[in-house]
């Protein structure tokens, strides 16, 4: 399973840069934590998972490989018994983690569940436990969600339900409810296109990237296609569509700089696309029911999609380094970061990942310091659980740290900061996937 965008997909710099932030927040914001998720089970048990949080400072120096979380959150204790009183189900494979517009809750999805828990971030307290609507033959899950960067919803991708669900959220009281879904699969589309057919095979969402005025949202697909949704109308209402053939399937990262969305699109099972890596540029204006398909037209900066060389690619995770004049591709299949400027939107770097202590990082999602001189990245195990093994399986499940250098446009992997746990055989299950950087205090 597709899982930056990290909006800033899914990646902090994309969540300051969603909040109108960007360029500013390596100048005001202090404190710093790395919150890290675990999709492995909590020990003995068939549900739950761990949330590793680290102190940003201890992650500053030149070899962070020993340091230990200042907080371990068992999702099987509190967290599952929240939503067991609330949705009469535990919470299953804890997936993508994203944080509000003033990083006072965190938001966390239940991939196999299709679950979305609200944290009190700073207190690490459960507060709302919600499940998804269900689609075809019952089938939910919650791949990603992003909180709109006004604070008034959470955006959930329901990945086989097959739904756009938005959850209304209140962070001062505490009160949050699912109030409207989008049926992506039946129906048919402004221009009386079937919603999902030849030209969209599989609409189930991958990623929802909304713009900083919260007035659009990126919706990737995992067939191939994409549509870009006006949340703010209840119901919900598709703006524009676009197929296959403009955008490539399982999109997963994007970002928001210079007036431009950035979307990727990466692998799927290893039958169907096992080798994909695009970067397209999007337009923030000029989306209306009226318009044709494909329209406006994005421009495609960057496409390699056959086996190069010799291995595949997978465009997965995205980050933005300070002031966002780079972003970073994460290729897990290969182990690299693509660097493109995104004054010129030029590839201008690959920099590979390699570090002593892992022969393969397999970097899946990343996030910035807010002083732009790090980013962190989950790096995977060797028993993914989440991702088509073919791409997502990695040698050192935990936590990245890359010293950025030249602006931006290099970086080094500096330490890895590992997790475990073994189940009752000695297998080591632990599965890094979302992380994001949580501010702590902002001027």
């Amino acid at each position: 399973m597709r899982s930056s965008f990290l909006i800033r997909i899914w990646i902090c710099s994309l969540t300051l840069a969603l909040f109108g932030l960007a360029g500013t927040p390596f100048g005001f914001a202090h404190d710093f934590e790395v919150w890290l998720v675990d999709q492995s089970d909590s020990y003995g048990k068939a549900y739950g998972g761990t949330l590793y949080i680290y102190e940003g400072s201890d992650l500053k120096g030149g070899d962070a490989s020993s340091v230990a979380p200042t907080d371990l959150l068992d999702l099987g204790g509190p967290t599952a018994t929240l939503c067991l009183e609330n949705t009469g189900a535990n919470p299953v494979r804890p997936h993508m983690l994203a944080f509000n517009a003033t990083h006072s809750h965190a938001v966390l999805t239940f991939v196999a569940s299709g679950h979305v828990v609200i944290f009190e971030a700073a207190t690490r307290t459960p507060v709302a436990c919600i499940r998804t609507s269900a689609g075809p033959g019952g089938a939910r899950q919650a791949h990603a969600a992003q909180p709109t960067p006004d604070d008034a919803y959470i955006l959930v991708a329901n990945q086989n339900g097959k739904r756009l669900d938005r959850i209304r959220t209140d962070y001062v009281t505490n009160t949050f409810g699912l109030d409207a879904s989008l049926d992506l699969a039946n129906g048919t589309t402004p221009n009386g296109v079937p919603m999902e057919g030849p030209e969209r095979p599989d609409n189930a969402p991958i990623l929802v990237v909304p713009d900083s005025s919260s007035s659009l949202a990126f919706v990737t697909l995992r067939g191939g296609g994409l549509f870009v949704v006006d949340p703010t109308a209840t119901p919900m209402k598709i703006l524009a569509e676009y197929d296959k053939t403009a955008i490539h399937a399982n999109g997963f990262g994007g970002i928001e700089t210079n007036g431009r969305m950035y979307i990727n699109s990466g692998v799927g099972a290893a039958g169907t696309n096992p080798s994909e890596f695009d970067l397209y540029r999007f337009p923030l204006s000029g989306y209306a029911p009226s318009n044709p398909p494909n329209t406006p037209a994005p421009l495609v900066t960057f496409s390699q999609d056959t086996v190069f060389p010799a291995r595949e690619r997978d465009a997965h995770g995205l980050v933005g380094t300070k002031h966002n004049r780079y972003i970073w591709v994460l290729d897990r299949a290969r182990s690299v970061a693509e660097v493109f400027d995104t004054d010129s939107d030029r590839h201008v770097n690959t920099i590979t990942l390699a570090h002593q202590s892992a022969s393969d990082p397999t970097p899946d999602l990343a996030d910035i310091s807010p002083s732009g001189d790090r980013v962190f990245v989950s790096l995977r195990g060797p028993n993914p659980l989440s991702g088509s093994p073919h791409a997502a399986t990695g040698s050192t499940p935990g936590l990245g740290v890359i010293q950025i250098k030249q602006g931006g446009r290099g970086g080094e992997l500096k330490s890895v900061v590992q997790i475990s746990n073994l189940d009752t055989a000695g297998f080591e299950r632990a599965d890094a996937h979302g992380i994001r950087v949580r501010l702590k205090r902002l001027k």
